[in-house]
């Protein structure tokens, strides 16, 4: 017989978590529905050449999971379980304004019919395999934001880490792995890219002013991309521009435009507008200010930042979809520049 179950010896996965897992997959796709009868022990270790305990195994883990049952004298066959709820595993690195928005977005898309457990990576590898290893086989789906610092051995970790989860369970936010490989689901933005992008949007109102003021604070991962796409964008643009690490009051200046790319809770934001206030200058016309990554806030103080980000409702929206289409894909993220009063 040909029961459309299959199993890669190729793979580091134990053959009975293999069979549980592509038994889901075939339920989950309607190959096998409610009421089937699965192939007997014996057939089933005859047809993929396995022993018969291996399958006895994965059947025996199904069963507990509530997905077959076995009756004696007939086999093992699928449960009708309507009200199933699909379970997804969410890791994130860090809880911030943003990825509220970017989870409040997957929920409102999802709506009813999943139960959802948060964990917090704390972009500690260490911690996300501890993760990842105890909670394998236990959900449907997995969305990681896998970010790590970037060097090559935590790049050849996090790929070993991620290749123990099935693709088709998969789902990476917000930075894309490379040497990943797969149908996995990827929706990333691309750092040096998008920066670059964002400030062309603003262009002709970046000219008004004499120079760009970049307030990048030590700590952030993803500054070394960051600053290569504005360096490349001032060099094309004759851009006269200026990286800096704290903020010096007393240089503040009539007519320079600031950006802020990675503020520690809104400190420099706090720090730039109390400077511009001391020196009685108007933000949005003596001096701009664009911030870094949308929230709702900004539309509010300062009466309107403008804003450079990734559209994380978007992000949160095509997560969702893929989860509920069943089709994984990999999409670049959309990066817009907002403007606002500041600006």
């Amino acid at each position: 017989m040909n029961s459309k179950i299959e199993i890669d010896n190729s793979l580091k996965i134990p053959v009975y978590k293999q069979l549980i897992q592509n038994i889901e997959f075939l339920i989950a796709n309607g190959v096998y529905q409610s009421g089937d009868l699965l192939p007997s022990m014996n057939e089933l270790a005859s047809e993929l050449e396995i022993s018969k305990e291996t399958v006895k195994k994965a059947y025996s883990t199904l069963k507990d999971k509530g997905i077959v049952e076995s009756t004696q004298g007939k086999g093992c066959f699928i449960i009708e379980n309507r009200n199933q709820k699909t379970k997804i595993l969410v890791l994130f690195d860090k809880i911030s304004t943003y990825k509220q928005v970017l989870y409040g977005s997957f929920l409102k898309t999802i709506k009813n019919g999943v139960e959802i457990t948060i964990r917090l990576h704390n972009q500690d590898i260490d911690l996300f395999e501890e993760f990842v290893e105890e909670n394998l086989d236990k959900f449907d789906y997995y969305i990681i934001t896998p970010h790590f610092p970037l060097n090559e051995e935590n790049l050849k970790k996090t790929v070993n880490i991620l290749k123990r989860i099935p693709n088709r369970k998969l789902i990476l936010l917000d930075r894309n792995i490379t040497g990943l490989p797969g149908n996995f689901g990827s929706i990333y933005q691309n750092f040096e890219n998008d920066i670059y992008d964002g400030l062309k949007q603003g262009i002709d109102i970046l000219r008004t002013y004499n120079k760009l003021i970049v307030l990048s604070m030590p700590g952030s991962m993803y500054s070394p991309l960051i600053h290569k796409g504005i360096k490349k964008f001032c060099k094309e643009y004759s851009i006269n521009f200026e990286i800096l690490t704290n903020i010096n009051a007393d240089k503040i200046k009539k007519n320079e435009a600031y950006l802020i790319v990675n503020s520690q809770l809104d400190s420099e934001l706090i720090e730039l507008a109390k400077a511009a206030k001391n020196r009685n200058l108007k933000i949005g016309s003596d001096i701009g200010i664009i911030s870094f990554n949308e929230s709702p806030i900004n539309e509010i103080i300062l009466e309107g930042l403008s804003v450079m980000s990734t559209d994380f409702i978007q992000m949160g929206e095509m997560a969702a979809q893929m989860i509920l289409n069943k089709t994984m894909k990999k999409v670049k993220c959309d990066f817009r520049f907002i403007r606002r009063s500041t600006f």
